[in-house]
């Protein structure tokens, strides 16, 4: 078979996929708990994080001047 995809193969192809109806067997959430969660694949806590990071500095910037006014 030649590389590529000639008119008569891609119609051969188009037909077949036609017949197996892949969209129909695909996976993926049903419930609206399954959606909600699947959603949420790509957060990474980026923002959750920078605001952790944020208390914890400040609270060891007070810690230090805590230090400071005992010495």
């Amino acid at each position: 078979m030649a590389h590529g995809w000639t008119p008569e193969r891609r119609k051969k192809q188009s037909e077949a996929i036609l017949r197996w109806r892949p969209w129909d067997k695909s996976t993926g959430p049903k419930t609206a708990e399954g959606k909600t969660r699947s959603s949420m694949n790509a957060y990474t806590g980026a923002a959750e994080f920078q605001a952790v990071l944020k208390r914890a500095r400040a609270y060891l910037r007070d810690q230090r001047e805590a230090l400071t006014r005992i010495r």
